[in-house]
């Protein structure tokens, strides 16, 4: 605080003491210590005297030249001592429990204290900052110690944090008390400032003189809420008035938001209007002179106050159709008019800075005539100057205090007031002459003088009345106009900066009181200037404290006020440099790291990054690195770590110590391994692509990265024997991916040709196909190498050397060719070809490689050494040739494609991958080799409805093959086809050739079509097609030449067993559960008890499926129970155990036909029961498979719950 600012803790005889000269320390008359500390009795009416001092106001009277009051002799009793330095003793002592217990007390018998007021009114006075420790041990006087965010009286635990530590129960009331006054005061103080900003809106409306009162729509601006409820304050009043009682209670229910008995709800500073009759009455009686106003402190020219008045006649005529060819022309002479006033002020601003330059040659000169002039005495007549030079401790201001003290001048006809213009910030002395505004009672005259250069700036004067009364006199006098300079607030308020350096002070000051106190949802306007004081202030201390409050500005930011934050903060660091950000800024951060509000530490996170090309590089990679570090492996929260992984990318970009790439490893494992999607999602688009980078420039990206991956890959495949981690595999090709933009980049920018590079004349444009969609904009390969002008011509240049000279020195891409792909086909030969996911990813790779590095790679470098392996050609086909050949049936197959072999979409590019899945179908069908390779291959194609027609293609070709193996692979084939296909593809193209196999001379490839029709039944809805495929499946089972063929029968009930719950119930009612009962009835006739028993067990599972349907009474009588019936039958001499299951399946199912009263349509099936069908299925079979070989256990597993 300045020196002449006021402190809390000294009464006011304390300071009237300091304010004179010579009477500070000594004891003297005025001197707080003068005054008795205890309490004396109050005097007599006759013994108070003039001596006595105010206790409710804290004023003193003003004390005579022998120091005693003004026309008082001695008192004869001791004075007693004044309440305001009773209450100034109790704060300077720290008792604060008790100072607030007295200022209620005072509150409540109507005495209240200014100081006590604006003590505990300040927010300021019970904050403690933690940046600058105090130098004495004990706590600075005003300040509480305090936790967390706890910052004003308002949320102050005194019970908790006072003086003494105890929790006393009367204490905890009276702070509950107060709090509760405070609140409410706050309320009233909004409502005022609302009502008051509301008024003031409205007071900007300029009234228009003899306006006629016609509504008129287009012109009519929309109401405002205060208007709103002044209006229906008074159309109630009205109402009421005129005895319209049933439409006053109709229009007070319509706006239950207000209270029409209480004016002061409408606003509680407006005044009431008269009521409407006479509202209507004295419209348009009221005439209001338009006046032309100016502020006396701007110094306006004449000429703008004529620019002004020219405007308004201008708006005039332009209303007036007939003038507006007059006022076009004015209005282009007011335009020229603005321009040479623009032209002119620039001019002066030129000229005033050269006098500056001059006069600041002149500077020791001129501030001995300034001091001289302080100095002078002037005579009576003339004017009195106001001292200005003071010291910049306190900073440069004008203290109207002075002028209460020292300034005896009276008023006259002839009143002069000045404003200083400050326009140099550095200077010590005023240095602007006065802009004086003379007002006499019949005219206004305006003197504008020149504004001069800092060092010939002059004292201000003031004129002095030509009277003789005694300076105490006028003292006296002039201690009637009150001013509130005994305040923090008032301190300020009667200050007026001189410089930019005072400002920055004053802000310092104020800032941190007037935070607390404004809205949540509006700090961040408070932004700009707290961050402008921050980059100015003098201290360090004041400017950690406003970079505290900036960071604690909101409690729980939103992301836009995140943004502006972090905006802020930009800003602050361009402006000052690294070494302040390092020692002003990084601390803020340190010190909400761990903060309980995630959305602090996500702004910690955030801010990090976006400071990082403002700090030394040795922070860079030291501190910031582990703060980001300590944040990802701690914090909880997943945008948090979400934030810290973009801000490590933007880290890694700045980060130029070799040292530091382990630790940058170790991170990107760690964020790979991170259980969010949000985190490896960041992960893969920032922080992959930014460490690959540096990476690069390092050279490891070959040596160490990759190569580490790859390493991690196959041991996850290795430790997978047992069960494969495919979401850690997933995650680790995914990483794969990242890395294959800046390998090709890497592969461009080293190659022979790259010093030929030249960008000359037009460059073709880049097919937008030729590169696969990049995740992010860091993986675009244009974004690597730097424009896609200078990538166009290096694949120009790269395509041509592939294709002409080959890879002889190129040493980047021979790793690629040498090392990289026969690793990488090597490990695809482990992957078990039964996991899809696995097979999906690797295919995914393959397929990314091949389509960066360019079609001219894949057919020279990629498929050849693929078809080295695999051996695929045309004495490949011989079975004695390839019958050891076991490397088909591994995951290279579909691998090879799926992922290379669909790179390109090319007629011949179709025409090779049709050929080789056909040369895969023939060998594995003649090898009678596992079909998996090739049902990984017809699953990972089928998923896009692209390849549908080439896959038709090589099913046809089985369809039509000499050999009954192939035709029975297209068979089975069709059953993993039929569920990706449309249904006119299947109308067209699947059940002709299905209907062809159906009546293949080989039972083996009849038999092989069923499970295909059963699939059609299970997702086909067209009728007629379902009438075929059911019409096949009915000669299947009612031809005599199929009834003794057993794997016929198996495949039947095994097909039926698995789509009658997912079917159409109308077929599962007329042909499956028949069908089943019919098998069932055949089955007991059964001689052979083998085959009798794979039919039961077959049954058995069809039933069980079944049973979670809904079945119609009709048929469970019918088909169901005998069906069940009949199994139990074979089950009691074949599987005893079943039987049992089959016994308490029998049981429930009678006891639900005796228990259904109402016939339920067969045509309303439950929806639900289709639906949950087969999760009910599945966890029957779980319950069936944990039993144990227990007849009894078995038997309970059907008994109704009790």
């Amino acid at each position: 605080m300045a020196a002449s600012s006021v402190n809390p803790f000294l009464s006011d005889s304390d300071e009237e003491g300091e304010r004179k000269a010579g009477k500070g320390k000594d004891g003297g008359p005025g001197s707080a210590a003068s005054l008795p500390l205890t309490p004396q009795p109050e005097a007599g009416p006759g013994g108070g005297g003039g001596g006595a001092v105010r206790a409710g106001s804290g004023e003193a009277a003003g004390p005579g030249p022998g120091g005693l009051p003004l026309g008082a002799e001695a008192p004869p009793l001791p004075p007693r001592v004044p309440l305001d330095t009773l209450a100034a003793q109790l704060l300077r002592d720290q008792y604060i429990l008790t100072a607030l217990e007295f200022h209620t007390e005072l509150q409540e018998a109507g005495r209240e204290l200014p100081r006590l007021r604006d003590y505990f009114s300040n927010p300021g006075n019970f904050e403690r900052h933690t940046a600058t420790p105090p130098k004495e041990p004990g706590p600075a006087p005003g300040q509480l110690n305090r936790a967390g965010s706890i910052s004003t009286l308002d949320s102050l635990d005194f019970a908790r944090y006072s003086d003494d530590g105890n929790r006393e129960t009367d204490e905890r009331v009276a702070v509950l008390e107060f709090e509760l006054r405070k609140a409410k005061e706050t309320i009233q103080s909004l409502r005022a400032n609302l009502t008051q900003a509301a008024a003031f809106t409205e007071s900007d409306v300029p009234l228009q003189e003899g306006r006629n009162y016609k509504s008129s729509p287009e012109i009519q601006e929309a109401v405002k809420p205060l208007e709103k409820r002044a209006l229906n304050f008074l159309v109630n009043e009205y109402l009421l008035k005129i005895n319209y009682k049933l439409t006053s209670i109709t229009f007070s229910d319509e706006n239950d938001d207000q209270d029409f008995e209480l004016w002061d709800d409408v606003g509680l500073n407006i005044p009431k209007p008269p009521d409407l009759l006479q509202l209507y009455r004295e419209c348009g009686s009221h005439a209001t002179s338009s006046k032309e106003m100016t502020d006396v402190a701007v110094g306006v020219q004449p000429s703008e106050l004529e620019a002004r008045s020219n405007a308004n006649e201008l708006a005039t005529l332009m209303e007036q159709p007939q003038l507006q060819e007059q006022a076009k022309i004015v209005h282009e002479l007011q335009n020229q008019l603005s321009m040479l006033n623009n032209e002119k002020i620039s001019l002066a601003s030129h000229i005033r800075q050269l006098k500056s330059e001059i006069q600041a040659l002149k500077q020791q000169n001129f501030a001995a005539v300034a001091t001289a002039t302080d100095s002078m005495v002037l005579p009576s007549t003339t004017t009195e100057q106001v001292p200005q030079i003071r010291p910049m401790d306190s900073g440069e201001y004008l203290d109207i205090r002075s002028f209460e003290s020292n300034s005896w001048s009276a008023e006259k006809e002839e009143t002069s007031t000045s404003c200083p213009i400050d326009t140099n910030a550095d200077s010590n002395r005023f240095a602007v002459a006065p802009v004086t505004v003379t007002l006499t009672p019949r005219h206004k005259e305006t003197e504008l003088p020149a504004v001069r250069p800092p060092s010939a700036r002059e004292p201000v004067q003031f004129n002095k009345p030509n009277r003789t009364l005694s300076p105490a006199f006028h003292q006296a006098l002039l201690s009637f106009c009150r001013m509130a300079t005994d305040s923090r607030l008032g301190a300020e308020v009667s200050r007026i900066a001189d410089s930019e350096q005072c400002v920055m002070l004053m802000l310092g000051r104020c800032l941190p009181h007037i935070v607390p106190n404004v809205l949540l949802a509006k700090r961040e306007e408070l932004i700009p200037l707290i961050l402008c004081t921050a980059c100015l202030h003098p201290e360090p201390k004041e400017r950690d404290q406003l970079l505290h409050i900036l960071f604690n500005l909101i409690k729980r930011p939103d992301d836009e006020q995140r943004q502006m934050i972090l905006t802020g903060c930009v800003a602050f660091a361009r402006h000052v440099g690294p070494t302040r950000v390092e020692a002003e800024l990084l601390p803020q951060c340190w010190e909400q790291i761990n903060h309980k509000y995630p959305e602090r530490r996500l702004l910690v996170a955030e801010a990090c990054g976006a400071l990082a090309p403002y700090l030394p590089k040795e922070i860079r990679s030291s501190l910031v690195l582990s703060m980001l570090q300590q944040m990802l492996t701690e914090d909880k929260a997943d945008l948090v770590r979400e934030a810290v992984i973009k801000s490590l990318g933007i880290i890694m970009a700045y980060i130029d110590d070799p040292d530091k790439y382990v630790q940058g490893f170790e991170l990107q494992m760690s964020a790979l391994n991170d259980p969010s999607e949000r985190v490896i999602n960041a992960t893969h688009q920032v922080f992959l692509p930014a460490f690959a980078a540096w990476t690069t420039e390092l050279g490891k990206l070959q040596s160490h990265l990759i190569p580490t991956l790859l390493s991690n890959i196959e041991k996850i495949l290795r430790d997978g024997e047992h069960g494969l981690d495919e979401h850690k595999l997933h995650l680790h090709l995914s990483a794969m991916q990242s890395l294959i933009p800046p390998l090709f980049a890497l592969v461009l920018k080293n190659a022979p040709f790259a010093s030929k590079a030249k960008l000359h004349g037009e460059v073709p444009q880049i097919e937008v196909t030729r590169f696969p969609r990049p995740a992010s904009p860091l993986q675009d390969v244009a974004t690597i190498i730097g424009s896609r002008e200078q990538l166009s011509v290096l694949l120009q240049l790269y395509d041509n050397q592939l294709e002409n000279e080959g890879t002889t020195g190129w040493e980047n891409l021979l790793w690629v060719v040498n090392q990289l792909l026969p690793h990488l086909i090597e490990t695809v030969g482990k992957i078990n070809v039964t996991s899809t996911s696995c097979v999906h990813d690797f295919s995914r790779y393959f397929w990314r490689l091949c389509r960066t590095f360019g079609k001219i790679f894949t057919n020279t470098k990629v498929k050849p050494q693929f078809q080295e392996i695999l051996r695929l050609s045309e004495e490949a086909v011989d079975v004695s040739a390839t019958a050891g050949n076991g490397v088909l049936t591994k995951a290279t197959v579909p691998i090879y494609a799926t992922g290379v072999l669909t790179c390109y979409n090319q007629e011949e590019d179709r025409k090779l991958l049709v050929g080789f899945l056909e040369d895969v179908m023939t060998t594995l069908s003649l090898s009678h080799a596992p079909l998996d390779s090739l049902k990984a291959s017809f699953v990972e194609l089928g998923a896009n409805p692209a390849y549908h027609e080439l896959l038709l293609t090589v099913l046809w070709y089985g369809v039509v093959h000499t050999s009954a193996l192939v035709r029975c692979t297209a068979a089975r084939m069709f059953e993993l086809l039929v569920k990706g296909v449309n249904e006119t593809l299947v109308a067209q193209r699947v059940v002709p050739a299905l209907i062809t196999l159906s009546s293949d001379p080989e039972i083996s490839v009849r038999i092989a079509t069923i499970p295909a029709f059963g699939t059609i039944m299970e997702t086909v809805t067209q009728r007629e097609l379902l009438e075929r495929v059911k019409m096949q499946l009915a000669s299947f089972l009612e031809d005599p030449q199929y009834h003794d063929q057993h794997s016929l029968h198996m495949e039947i009930i095994k097909t039926l067993g698995r789509v009658g719950p997912n079917a159409e119930p109308r077929f599962r009612d007329e042909f499956v559960l028949p069908n089943l009962h019919r098998l069932a009835i055949s089955n007991n006739q059964q001689a052979v008890d083998t085959k009798r028993l794979d039919i039961a067990i077959q049954l058995f599972e069809a039933y069980s499926a079944l049973s979670c349907c809904f079945i119609s009474e009709e048929l469970m009588v019918n088909h169901f129970l005998p069906g069940l019936k009949c199994l139990r039958t074979d089950m009691e001499h074949l599987s005893p155990e079943h039987e049992v299951i089959l016994s308490s399946m029998i049981k429930e199912c009678e006891l639900k036909v005796e228990n259904r009263t109402v016939q339920e349509p067969q045509s309303s099936m439950s929806i639900a029961a289709s639906l949950v069908s087969e999760d009910t299925k599945t966890r029957f079979l779980n319950k069936m498979g944990q039993l144990s070989t227990s007849g009894a256990m078995l038997a309970n597993v059907f008994q109704r719950k009790k």
